[in-house]
């Protein structure tokens, strides 16, 4: 990685701000999934045990420029000091800041010893933040010695505490988590080994065009499902009932097939569909296969058994298998066979390395209780996207070069 890690960093007695991705989902103050907070353990654990004064800050949902109280990062300290106690077997020392800059948080920061933490208040609750204003930045850098950018999901927004922040400070290494993001996703990238196939699913292709047109020149094979399958078969001509198409983007989808086939990459859609008469979990359901007319009346809301066992082979002989978004409305059972089935195809290849990213294929390989045998889970969805698209994250950017 060209930028500088916290394994770069001399940490010992210092003030380090590392901005985090606790944007977790909170109701009446209580955490229904605290994924994102164990995922930056390791750089809390590597900071702490090289005797740094830990200083954590991250946003929670949107506020819009304002305290809201049910957005506050003080329900957090209590599974923050459990997790530090229980999973990294240190002392639970964490304090918190009832706000991210001003005197109060001066102060704690300065009182702050080797070992403990200290966590600030929403960042959002400063209008500041999104606006990336050079004194709200400056502010946070007053708070510490050193930054520490481990919050991957916040990477492609310039704001503050990502990028503004970076201009005050002496030095910005990316953490642990973020390491590890951009190493794997970088690879697929640059050096992926082959064959790779990448799998795109999700509802619309106008979210992720530019995601498939990069990775035509990086891929031996793109495998699509979800919805914008449908926009690609209406620009081979086929009627597709009422499936959702982008009417707007069948010239994207011809002009994605013909780079495929001008590339010699093998880009597959799906060869038979479930269809059904109304987006529900009681619709009535049929398979349909073939290149003719769908039935006028009904849709196709996920991928049918001939597909599966298609993108089964491509997925059974890649080395590097990337897959973001899902086959089919897998939120409903009826259609969640699909989605399902091509999570326990990706986790069965042992022999690759299989990335996930974006929030419903992460969700399904979950779901499909598979989690543990993916590669890497991508903390990303956003992030990792724009990534994959080639555009450069302001939040990687901004941190010191090696």
């Amino acid at each position: 990685m060209p930028k500088l890690s916290i394994r770069d960093l001399e940490l010992a007695h210092k003030r380090v701000l590392i901005r985090v991705d606790f944007n977790v989902p909170l109701k009446d103050g209580v955490i229904s999934d605290d994924t994102r907070i164990r995922e930056t353990l390791p750089t809390i654990e590597y900071a702490l045990r090289h005797k740094a004064k830990v200083i954590l800050c991250s946003h929670l949902g949107r506020p819009k420029g304002k305290p809201v109280e049910s957005m506050s990062l003080r329900p957090l300290v209590a599974r923050l000091r459990l997790l530090i106690e229980q999973v990294l077997n240190l002392s639970e020392n964490v304090a918190f800041s009832p706000d991210c800059v001003g005197n109060i948080a001066t102060e704690m920061s300065r009182q702050l010893e080797s070992g403990q933490t200290l966590l600030l208040e929403n960042l959002r609750f400063h209008p500041e933040e999104e606006a990336n204003d050079p004194k709200f930045a400056k502010q946070l850098a007053a708070l510490c010695d050193v930054y520490v950018n481990d919050a991957f999901g916040s990477a492609h927004r310039a704001h503050a505490s990502t990028e503004g922040i970076t201009h005050f400070v002496s030095q910005s290494a990316a953490g642990l988590l973020m390491e590890k993001e951009l190493n794997f996703l970088g690879k697929v990238l640059t050096e992926p080994d082959r064959p790779f196939v990448a799998i795109i699913g999700g509802s619309k292709i106008s979210g992720k065009i530019d995601v498939i047109d990069n990775l035509l020149d990086k891929a031996d094979t793109l495998l699509i499902g979800g919805g914008m399958a449908y926009t690609f078969l209406n620009a081979l001509g086929q009627s597709t009932g009422t499936s959702l198409i982008e009417a707007d983007k069948t010239d994207v989808a011809a002009a994605a097939l013909a780079k495929a086939k001008a590339k010699g990459v093998k880009l597959l859609l799906p060869v038979d569909h479930i269809l059904a008469d109304k987006f529900a979990a009681n619709a009535k359901t049929q398979i349909f296969s073939g290149d003719g007319p769908f039935p006028a009346e009904l849709m196709a809301l996920d991928i049918g058994p001939a597909t599966i066992d298609l993108f089964a082979g491509e997925i059974a002989d890649a080395r590097t298998i990337l897959w973001n978004g899902p086959m089919g409305v897998f939120e409903l059972v009826p259609f969640a066979h699909g989605t399902n089935a091509i999570a326990e195809f990706v986790a069965a290849n042992v022999d690759a390395t299989s990335i996930v990213g974006g929030g419903d294929s992460v969700a399904a390989v979950h779901q499909a209780g598979v989690a543990d045998k993916i590669t890497h889970i991508s903390t990303g969805g956003g992030a990792s996207l724009e990534f994959l698209e080639g555009k450069t994250l302001p939040g990687v950017a901004a941190l010191t070069d090696k």
